[in-house]
This record gives structure tokens, sequence and C-alpha cells, in this order.
């Protein structure tokens, strides 16, 4: 079953669309329209005519007469701009409504709305014509509200581990859900019958390199419009304003005023429509606000300003020492959390979180990977000859020997005792049986010294491959299939190489 299909069959019901906002889609996108139609099917529903109403009388479209009926509004207006406060006002009533207890659909409307408006203004801006890019923007999120309503407790695993990797958004969810809110999002929008220039865009506005060319100038202004949305919304990370500048600038040749003329009208335009829909505005101020009051805080600092720099040159020092040490405490607190201490190879935490991401790396792209097995041939021989110290001595020594062999995206575990264990990325059954032998032949060729006398080891190695497209495979029938490959060595006479590959 796909993940998508897992979804759709938990016990949380995914959200339908509106019958109201698919009349509308339906009527706008006929080849010849009458005002007439449009007005009919929006009067079917009083409180979106006062909705609608009330929209086209608000500061965000200006007008200079008041308007007092559907046709009129139409008319002032036009069909396309009706059709956006129509179809927000319907879809963000109907998931507002509280059926998603686990969810706090207020924060994410406001964000969704913000960049609905971002989006428009960003697509007037480059010139693009993109006539759905409000709602596109507008539902762009949706696949995050789904899998999160759908498994509230992996997606918060999701949000957790996000806090604390570098991995993206994307990543994550698919280790976690074998799918991310891109694909959910999309495939829920073609199941309602969408237009492909809705759904499509939303499928790669993260600006995945697979976009096709038909979906890129929409892809981008949806990327720009969430990180102008990001900022207002969020934690005004001035980050976000610095990438959605650099993409204007690099991908459609805008900068300048221009763009700070965007940057603040997003805020302004978007506080007009919280209104109309009566939603909570939060801390969503215009950019020159929250500048203004910046400004006002540093101009605090003028009282006394020669010994301020002093005491502030000071802190600064103490900062960035404090920072340094803390870095480095950090640093050697995640070696210890993710490294064997006496080998110094990752342990086995670590191979369990990066089988995980490996699959779901190989499922995604369609790649191959391979995990080889190996431990040391006769080792209780030699920790009772010789003493379990020159045992030890002998696994670092191999270690040090396998390190030379792998490649850095390599990862290489010893999975407790003398078993070890090495993923590699990207590589059949073929070139992975090359690399086994190569490390073979390294740990065959050592001479470890004892005393007066040297040591030869010998290690038997297993070899599994996992296939993307074999839907019945998973991190426990690799893991088992190398482990039987080892010992298939083993019973074999030692010192070899096993497969059970693809």
């Amino acid at each position: 079953m796909s993940p998508f299909k897992e979804l759709l069959s938990d016990k949380i019901r995914l959200p339908s669309p509106p019958l109201i906002a698919m009349k509308i889609l339906e009527t706008v996108r006929k080849d010849s329209f009458t005002f007439e139609e449009l007005a009919g099917v929006i009067e079917l529903d009083p409180a979106l005519v006062a909705r609608v109403l009330k929209a086209a009388n608000s500061p965000y479209y200006n007008l200079s007469s008041k308007v007092t009926s559907i046709e009129r509004s139409l008319a002032v207006l036009g069909s396309h701009a009706i059709k956006n406060i129509a179809l927000s006002f319907v879809i963000c009533s109907e998931f507002m409504c509280g059926r998603y207890k686990t969810f706090d659909a207020t924060i994410f409307w406001r964000h969704a709305i913000s960049s609905a408006v971002a989006a428009e203004l960003t697509a007037t801006l480059v010139g693009a014509a993109c006539n759905d890019i409000f709602i596109t923007a507008l539902l762009q999120d949706i696949g995050i509200m789904v899998m999160h309503c759908s498994r509230p407790q992996d997606y918060q695993q999701v949000f957790e581990h996000k806090k604390n990797s570098q991995q993206s958004l994307l990543e994550i969810e698919r280790s976690v859900f074998k799918c991310d809110h891109q694909e959910v999002g999309a495939k829920l929008l073609k199941s309602w019958h969408l237009p492909k220039e809705i759904y499509e865009p939303i499928h790669y506005h993260h600006r995945d390199s697979a976009i096709p060319e038909k979906y890129r100038i929409p892809a981008s202004v949806l990327f720009i419009a969430k990180d102008l949305s990001s900022f207002y919304s969020g934690s005004q990370d001035v980050e976000k304003i610095r990438r959605a500048k650099q993409a204007l600038d690099t991908e459609f040749g805008i900068q300048g005023s221009a763009v700070d003329a965007l940057v603040e009208s997003v805020a302004i335009k978007t506080l007009e429509l919280f209104s109309i829909f009566e939603i909570d505005s939060g801390n969503i101020r215009p950019f020159s606000q929250i500048l203004q009051e910046a400004n006002k805080e540093l101009s605090k600092l003028n009282d006394s300003y020669d010994l301020q720099i002093i005491e502030l040159k000071q802190a600064k020092d103490r900062l960035e020492k404090q920072s340094k040490e803390l870095n480095e405490a950090n640093t050697k607190l995640r070696e210890l959390a993710s490294r064997d201490g006496l080998t110094g190879v990752f342990n086995y935490r670590v191979f369990q979180e990066t089988m995980d991401l490996e699959i779901a790396r190989s499922q995604r792209y369609g790649r191959e990977f391979s995990l080889l097995s190996f431990d040391v041939d006769n080792l209780k021989r030699i920790n009772d000859e010789y003493g379990h110290p020159v045992g030890d001595l002998v696994l670092v020594k191999i270690c040090l020997a396998a390190c030379k062999v792998i490649r850095s995206s390599d990862t290489f575990v010893r999975c407790g005792g003398d078993e070890f264990s090495i993923i590699i990325p990207e590589t059949n059954n073929d070139r992975a049986m090359v690399v086994a032998e190569h490390l073979r032949q390294c740990v065959e060729e050592l001479e470890i010294q004892v005393e007066n006398e040297i040591l030869k080891v010998r290690i038997s190695i297993g070899l599994a491959s996992y296939d993307p497209f074999d839907k019945t495979m998973d991190k426990k029938q690799i893991i088992n299939m190398s482990d039987k490959a080892l010992l298939q060595a083993k019973r074999s006479g030692k010192n070899l190489i096993k497969s059970l590959g693809v």
C-alpha cells in the first residue's frame, strides 16, 4: 500500500473539498461563463455573499464607490479577484470548524492566507501568468495538515527532529511517513479533481530539482511567497527576507525599491484579508513598523554611549568565548553519543537511524544500496590465548584498515563485540562485492605486533543489497540477509565473502 493510501485509511477522515468551492471552480473554468452564472453560485451561500461584499468595499481594493451586489462586485473587481475571495473564505471556513482537534487551524490558515497574498503580489511583480497562484499558495501546505491530523504523534516527531537537525523538513517527513507534504498535498488536491495548474506546482514548491519546466515559475513564486509569509507569521527571521530577495534577483532580475515595496505590501494586504475573514492577525505587522520598533530599541543605547560600547565589547568577548566552549562541549557530547568508545566508529544507534534514512532515500530516488556485515575469524581463540587487551587491539587495527577502504559517504558501525556493518549508499551488489574484497584483503595483509610475535587476522563478510522496487523488502529483511550471508561465509571456511543481493 502506498504511503498516501495509508494516510487515507487512517481513522481521521481527510478533508473533502467544499461543494460550493468546487461549483465556483467549475464555473470560472468554463470557456465562456457569464457574471450572472458566477453570481448565482456565490449567492447560494449567504455568509459568502456577505464576505465578498465586505471584501469589495474594504481598503484591500480601495474602490471609489460602494458596492452593493455580487454582480456589481464582479463588474468592478473581475471574476478572478472574486474567485480568490470566495474560494479562500469557503475553504478556510470549512477547515476551521474544529474537526481537527490536534491541529491549530488558526495558525495554519494565518500562514496560508499570508502566503496566498504574497504569491499573488509576487506573480504580479515578476510578470508571471499564474491565474491560480492565490489558491495554489493558499493550499500549498495542506499536506502538513493532513499528515499531522492523521498521525499527530508521528508528525510531532518530525517537528522535534527538525529542531535538532540540519536535515530539511522533506527529508525528515520521508523518513517517518515514506512521503512528504508536497506529495500528500498534490495527491489530495488531484483527488478533488482540481486542475493541474493548482496541484502540480504544489508538488514542487520546495523547488525540487526534478520540477518540470512548465511549473518552474509558479513553484519559484510559491517558494518566495512562503519565505515572505514565514517572516511575518513566524519568528521574524530576517534570513527569510534575504532568501526571498536573493531569489527575486537571481531568478527574475528584480531588486531594489520594487522588492522593498513587495515586502511591505504583503503584511498590509494580509492584515486587510484577516479583517475580512475575521481571523486573528497574531503578531503580524508591516515591515516598516517592525523596523521602526527595532530602531526605537536601539536608540535607547545612546545614553552613556562610550561606557556602553566598552561593556558591549566585553560582553561580546565573553559570549564568543562561552559559545566556543559550548560548541566544543556539544561536539564532544555528540561524538560520545554516536561513537563506539573502543574503535571510534559509529555505534548501533547510528546504524539504525542511518538504515531508516537510507531506505527512505533509496525508495525516493529508485537507487540500490548495499550492506556489509563482518566479524573477526577466531577472535575467541585470540582472546583466550593472548588476553582481551590483544583482542581489543585487533579490533582497533581492523577498524583503522577498514576506514582506508570505505568512502566518506559510507557509514561504518560497530554493532557489538566483534560484529561490524558498513552501509554503502547508491552501490549495487557487484560494486559492493569489489569493496568487500578490498576490505578482506586489507585485513588479511595486516601484521599486528604482539610482544615478539606477529599476529595475522582474518574476517568473514556477508553482503546484501536493497532493491527499492521490491515492495516486500524492509530494514529487518536486508539486515537478516546480510547476517545470513555472513553465517554462510563462516560455515564455508571463513576468510570469505558471501552475498545475498538483488
